[in-house]
């Protein structure tokens, strides 16, 4: 340690030890981070020594010594001090722009109740806002039934590429790879009991009927419903949307009708498309793990799994589609013309349209519990 480092040194005095500081306690000093470490460790090691404090060798002394050198005595003088003028001047301007941190605000019921009534506002004001798309939606259904040939179908269209054929690679592999998993971790227990032959019963029960639609809607949601969301929100920040206003053109007719059809349309393909992936890799997984053959495999599944079940999960499947629409479009409407706001719609959608998906699969097993079992 040089001369010039900050430090302190411990000396004895009459009234017992002293802590003496030397060097330069600046801000060029304690600007370096080994100078800064040592001299935490010896301040602690020097809380409050009864022959008090000698600042009279220091060679420099500015604000962010006295500073340091402040905070440590606890905002406070001590007791034994022996000091210049300067310094003594230098301390006490430190002092008088030293401001006390505030106290911690009490813990007030009604301020708790308040926040918790302006979530609840907030969340009515949403379900509000998804209720009239619904209605809007309904009434568009009605507009396009009369007069068809002034329906959106291009758009639709588009939209159904986009969201239902884009995804089958992503949606395959992932089916797939679950379909693996689900098989060998059934095989691990099945095995003990000697109920191989099982496998094809909770295989086809498990991924036709809850883990396909649930695991597709899931895929879609992340992917097409961040897209619905981020392609409004777009429109939002550029006034695209205000201009369709200006225009006339309505946007449940444009932009809400189109999307939710469309995906209400390919989500059923795309959970079709999902459970035969994974019972493709759960079928291969099977033939490895247990023996037993795609052929036995293939016969012994339309008994095991009745055709109720996959009219349910076609079922479920629609209802996820338009949720994860609807909801990504009424994110995107919500959006403001930043690009935080845009940034924060998207996650909020995905996030929604998941929970959303999962509680709906959840009602669907609970009013549906007797079908095709």
């Amino acid at each position: 340690m040089s001369d010039l480092s900050p430090h302190i040194v411990r000396v004895e005095s009459p009234q017992g030890p002293q802590a003496q500081l030397l060097g330069r306690w600046g801000a060029a000093e304690l600007g370096q981070r080994a100078s800064w470490r040592a001299l935490a460790v010896q301040l602690r090691e020097h809380a409050a020594p009864a022959g008090g404090w000698d600042l009279l060798s220091l060679q420099w002394l500015d604000h962010v010594g006295a500073q340091l050198l402040w905070n440590h005595w606890g905002q406070q003088w001590p007791e034994r001090v022996l000091l210049s003028d300067p310094q003594r001047a230098m301390l006490e301007r430190v002092a008088g722009l030293t401001v006390a941190p505030p106290p911690p605000e009490p813990w007030r019921l009604s301020e708790q109740v308040d926040h918790l009534g302006v979530l609840v506002l907030h969340g009515v004001d949403h379900a509000r806002h998804l209720v009239q798309l619904v209605g809007q939606l309904s009434l568009d259904l009605v507009r396009l039934a009369r007069a068809p040939h002034r329906g959106p179908w291009r758009d639709m269209s588009g939209h159904v590429y986009r969201m239902g054929a884009t995804a089958l690679p992503i949606t395959a592999l992932v089916g797939f790879l679950i379909g693996v998993v689900l098989a060998y971790l059934m095989s691990l227990q099945l095995r003990q009991f000697g109920a191989e032959a099982f496998i094809v019963n909770i295989l086809g029960i498990s991924l036709i009927r809850e883990l396909g639609p649930m695991l597709a809607a899931i895929l879609v949601a992340g992917r097409s419903g961040s897209a619905i969301t981020a392609q409004i929100g777009v429109m939002r920040v550029t006034e695209e949307l205000d201009a369709m206003r200006v225009m006339g053109i309505p946007h449940g007719f444009r932009l809400v009708l189109p999307r939710t059809l469309a995906l209400a349309l390919a989500m059923p393909l795309i959970s079709v498309w999902t459970t035969l992936a994974a019972l493709a890799g759960g079928m291969l997984a099977a033939d490895v793990a247990m023996g037993i053959s795609p052929a036995y495999f293939a016969q012994a599944l339309p008994a095991a799994v009745k055709i109720g079940n996959l009219g349910l999960a076609m079922a479920k499947s629609v209802v996820f589609g338009a949720l994860i629409a609807l909801i990504g479009c009424h994110w995107g409407l919500r959006v403001k013309p930043n690009t935080q706001s845009l940034g924060e719609g998207t996650t909020a959608s995905v996030v929604t349209s998941i929970t959303m998906v999962i509680i709906v699969d959840a009602l669907f097993a609970v009013a549906f519990k007797n079908l095709g079992i």
